[in-house]
């Protein structure tokens, strides 16, 4: 047993059957909160603690899983390019949207950094939230935030968009496909555009796009704006 324990077998064994057990709850249940992926989360981190399993054990598997990321998120490419009529029609109005979303998520966390007395290297960390993983990751490390604090906060982020964000389309009457994906996308990145898809092949593209975007912008006007408040 500790001969598999100390292979990457074990990590990817366990996230494939953790993963798989979310989808199979997602699918006899349908509702928002089943999320496979906040599920797997779930159910590792129990068995770890449970077994007393160390996590550099599960990440000698778990780190090959996440060399994946990458090419996940460019393959989201794919209902992009067949939607691209829809892109031109609509560009000027994704754009704003794409903006004032991340500006309001730079908003937020500083507004709550200030309420709660968070300290700068903690908002730091928090900023990238919504854009993906390699993205945040690098800018964190670029404007002083700590890399793993920053994974953290966008995998949660991203798992509450996509629970929260058919809620909320909902209550707040967006019926637009393509207001529905660029929200989606540009508050909770790959994980909730995995929910956009599963609204429609539009709202997938769209929030996809914003993925894209969202990163980009956000790792241009972070810095900018931090050495303006700085100031």
């Amino acid at each position: 047993m500790r001969e598999v324990l100390n292979t990457p077998f074990f990590g990817i064994v366990l996230t494939i059957v953790a993963y798989e057990v979310g989808v199979a709850c997602s699918r006899k249940f349908k509702l928002s909160i089943c999320n496979p992926m906040m599920i797997a989360a779930v159910l590792i981190i129990g068995f770890l603690l449970i077994s007393g399993i160390k996590l550099e054990t599960y990440n000698l598997g778990g780190d090959y899983i996440s060399i994946f990321l990458g090419p996940a998120t460019a393959v989201l490419a794919v209902p992009l390019y067949k939607q691209l009529d829809k892109l031109k029609a609509h560009l000027v109005p994704i754009l704003i949207g794409i903006l004032v979303g991340t500006l309001t998520s730079f908003a937020i966390v500083t507004l709550c950094a200030g309420i709660f007395q968070i300290e700068d290297v903690l908002k730091f960390s928090l900023l990238p939230k919504s854009i993906t993983i390699p993205m945040g990751v690098e800018l964190s490390k670029s404007i002083g935030g700590i890399p793993a604090i920053t994974i953290a906060s966008i995998v949660i982020t991203g798992i509450t968009g996509g629970v929260v964000a058919p809620i909320i389309c909902r209550v707040c009457k967006i019926k637009h496909p393509v207001a529905q994906g660029i929200a989606v996308g540009t508050a909770s990145h790959a994980v909730g555009t995995a929910k956009a898809l599963e609204m429609g092949e539009t709202q997938g593209a769209m929030s996809s796009l914003a993925i894209g975007v969202t990163g980009v912008i956000t790792s241009v006007i972070t810095p900018i704006l931090l050495h303006l408040f700085a100031d």
